[in-house]
């Protein structure tokens, strides 16, 4: 038979077997069977993951809590500094500018109600500021309280300012606008009550309410003094001649007499001798005198002129009542540092109602102001 003839004998193929089944090798060992944890394990992890849950949840709520609170704390603080700048602003700026003004009436002429209208533009500022402040809820009572204080005293301003040049003018018109400048401090006046009794107390009871502690409420004093409301203490500050109610004055003597002016310990000599006093910012001048009549005098004016090199400078200051018979004694400030050089220092006592002698009210000193 041929080779070719012959048939191949089949290709046998050994399979081997694979681990873990049958036909030999290694086995697999079975599994385990697959635990599942007990209805109670179930309920105590349950539980647990609530607990966390709101744990987590009283967190994030104290701390949403803390924010809020430590915001309206200091949305409370910022209002009580607001209103302590405008304030401050209000008494300082404009009532006590004010009121200087006024003391000084009889120098400043007609320029006065220019002046006066001046500060009513600055407490309308102030009001205009007060009403764009971010109020927190718990001010809303103090800060209508505020804006009414504000108003008051820009509005009583305004009716002063506007009664001023009449004030100083004669007869009768001049009394009556006199009269009705007096009348309007009330509107000074009763701002200053509205803050104290409303304001003030409307802000701490907002801060004490939300316990916040360590706050400086701010005080307010615009009017001057309770004399304002008086008609011939008016008259007497703005130099209004014709102001002074027309009133007969008490029987016996009236008036007064200079008797020294010195400046710290130097007592100045009337002119000619030459007096040498050192220049400086807060120079004042002590005025002694004497009430040489019969009558108390209320209101009592004194004046120091310095006509120097350069501008004069006038300074006065109201003596509030001279006992009869008896000495008095005042300070009067310059405000302003004298020019150096040669000057003359002019001390004068004013007149009082039905004073016959007045030649012994003033003196003339020459002063050298040196450095």
């Amino acid at each position: 038979m041929s080779f070719f003839d012959e048939g191949d004998e089949p290709t046998r193929v050994t399979r081997r077997p694979r681990p873990g089944r049958g036909g030999g090798g290694a086995s697999r060992p079975p599994r385990e069977p697959v635990r599942r944890p007990d209805r109670q394990t179930v309920r105590l992890r349950q539980a647990a993951g609530l607990g966390g849950l709101l744990l987590f949840l009283i967190v994030v709520g104290l701390g949403v809590k803390g924010c809020v609170s430590s915001q309206k704390e200091n949305s409370l603080k910022a209002y009580n500094r607001d209103v302590t700048s405008v304030i401050a602003s209000s008494d300082r700026d404009v009532g006590q500018a004010f009121f200087r003004l006024l003391g000084n009436g009889s120098q400043q002429g007609q320029d006065l109600q220019v002046q006066v209208n001046q500060l009513r533009l600055a407490a309308d500022e102030d009001a205009r500021r007060a009403r764009g402040f971010n109020v927190p809820g718990a001010m809303k009572g103090a800060q209508d309280k505020l804006l009414l204080t504000l108003d008051l005293r820009a509005d009583g301003l305004r009716k002063i300012a506007a009664d001023l040049p009449v004030a100083l003018g004669r007869g009768q018109p001049a009394r009556l606008a006199v009269g009705r400048i007096a009348g309007n401090m009330q509107y000074l006046l009763a701002s200053d009550a509205v803050y104290k009794a409303r304001v003030a107390p409307l802000i701490k009871q907002a801060l004490d309410e939300n316990g916040v502690s360590g706050q400086r409420i701010p005080d307010s004093q615009f009017m001057g003094s309770v004399a304002w409301l008086n008609p011939a203490f008016v008259a007497t500050k703005i130099g209004a001649s014709a102001g002074a109610p027309n009133q007969p004055p008490a029987p016996g003597l009236h008036g007064h007499g200079l008797t020294s002016v010195a400046v710290g310990t130097n007592t100045l000599q009337p002119s000619p001798t030459v007096n040498r006093v050192p220049a400086t910012a807060n120079i004042a001048f002590h005025v002694t005198f004497a009430n040489q009549g019969d009558n108390n005098e209320n209101d009592v004016r004194v004046d120091v002129t310095v006509r120097g090199s350069g501008k004069t400078i006038t300074a006065r200051k109201t003596v509030p009542q001279t006992k009869a018979g008896s000495p008095a004694e005042v300070d009067v400030a310059l405000g302003q540092t004298p020019p150096i050089g040669t000057a003359t220092v002019t001390v004068a006592i004013a007149a009082v109602r039905g004073e016959q002698k007045t030649d012994n009210n003033r003196q003339s000193y020459t002063v050298i102001f040196t450095r």
